[in-house]
């Protein structure tokens, strides 16, 4: 029984981790009298703040799973999209759909270009995003031309920054939002019940029965507390939205398709994958252009959440993603990893950043913390393997 115990709470690590945090946290911001990490306010903010985070962090992670490589050039493309975006609906008036569709052509075009040098050219991947991190950047501070585009205009607000339902004063969405975490606790609950049912019938190994109905119960209970404290701000963020439909998508491509098998089987040992018949060029050209789509998706959110695009945008945040991949579980060296391990993660990154914040602790020491938190992630991986290997 405690062996068991053990295992689960192993093979759980970063949920554990992540409720470990937002209690700490938690404790802490109450006996200093800053208020609670719980509030509906900061509930939505973790949403609203991380959102890039979680959106790049899907993307980082076919990247890291088809080939243990990362992309360096995410922040400069979001940027780079960002300020073409800006430049269409800001400076030269065209009506917002026009550049939302040229920013994600921008986006699939650049990871395309990416992919090609690194699937048909076999260029490493670490070069050609690095060229990327400086090319794109520079092309977006030409189109900036040093200067920030602001302020976009109220339907794009609405689109990537507004709240469902829309103009919901603060508590007054309680109950719309209620029904919609209902249903959502709901066909949650059914997906994981008939899932393991399907599982069972096909006799693959299903696990024990107790630990699957509290794990589903305490993440139902977790999904109906938060639905309930956005309720009390102003409402479900349309971001909120947009990140689930991301990571439902992606789930299923990469657990119920064959071309994500053929993921994680490129990431455990490429040159077998391409003799069993898996074009491997392909699939490599389709993990960096769908990485360079989603940065589009994380800039049009940007330029929503700080109504702007300025040539300072995207600092730093292929590292936050990379961060969250590694930290929600994903191997460094390919063929492991689930976008639900990746998205634990870029949470755990935002309790750890607003946390951090609301109690004070400098913005130096942020960095330091995060860190230590991404080489320690690092290193349970790779004890956990040698462990495995070893028994």
């Amino acid at each position: 029984m405690i062996k068991r115990v053990f295992s689960v709470l192993k093979n759980n690590a970063m949920v554990v981790a992540l409720a470990a945090v937002m209690v700490l946290f938690q404790v802490w911001i109450v006996a200093t009298n800053h208020g609670s990490l719980f509030s509906p306010m900061n509930a939505s903010n973790v949403i609203l703040q991380n959102a890039y985070v979680i959106i790049l962090a899907v993307g980082m992670l076919l990247c890291i799973i088809s080939s243990g490589n990362i992309d360096l050039s995410v922040g400069s493309i979001v940027v780079l999209v960002g300020a073409v975006v800006g430049t269409l609906v800001v400076n030269m008036h065209l009506p917002v759909w026009i550049g939302i569709v040229a920013g994600l052509l921008l986006g699939v075009l650049i990871g395309a270009w990416q992919g090609f040098w690194i699937a048909y050219v076999r260029i490493p991947a670490f070069i050609v995003t690095l060229a990327g991190m400086l090319l794109f950047r520079g092309l977006a501070l030409i189109v900036l031309n040093g200067l920030t585009i602001s302020p976009f205009p109220e339907l794009f607000q609405k689109i990537f920054a507004g709240y469902v339902p829309e103009g919901a004063s603060q508590g007054s969405a309680f109950i719309p939002t209620a029904i919609v975490t209902a249903i959502a606790c709901v066909v949650f609950a059914v997906t994981q019940i008939v899932g393991r049912a399907r599982q069972k019938k096909a006799g693959a190994a299903v696990g024990s029965e107790i630990i699957f109905w509290a794990k589903l119960l305490c993440l139902v209970a977790l999904v109906a507390i938060f639905g309930l404290l956005l309720g009390q701000h102003k409402g479900i963020p349309t971001v909120l939205i947009l990140i689930v439909v991301i990571i439902a998508v992606y789930s299923y491509i990469t657990q119920k398709t064959v071309p994500g098998r053929h993921l994680y089987a490129m990431g455990g040992n490429e040159k077998a994958a391409k003799l069993s018949g898996i074009n491997t060029n392909r699939m490599l050209l389709a993990v960096y252009t769908s990485m360079g789509l989603l940065s589009a998706v994380a800039a049009l959110v940007c330029c929503a959440r700080f109504n702007s695009a300025a040539p300072s945008a995207g600092d730093g945040y292929e590292l936050d993603a990379i961060a969250s991949c590694y930290i929600g579980g994903a191997s460094a060296f390919g063929g492991t990893g689930k976008v639900s391990g990746a998205v634990i993660g870029a949470l755990f990154m935002g309790v750890l950043n607003i946390g951090m914040s609301i109690v004070g602790i400098d913005a130096n020491w942020q960095k330091a913390v995060k860190g230590f938190v991404l080489l320690a992630a690092v290193v349970f991986d790779v004890l956990s393997k040698r462990q495995a290997s070893a028994e």
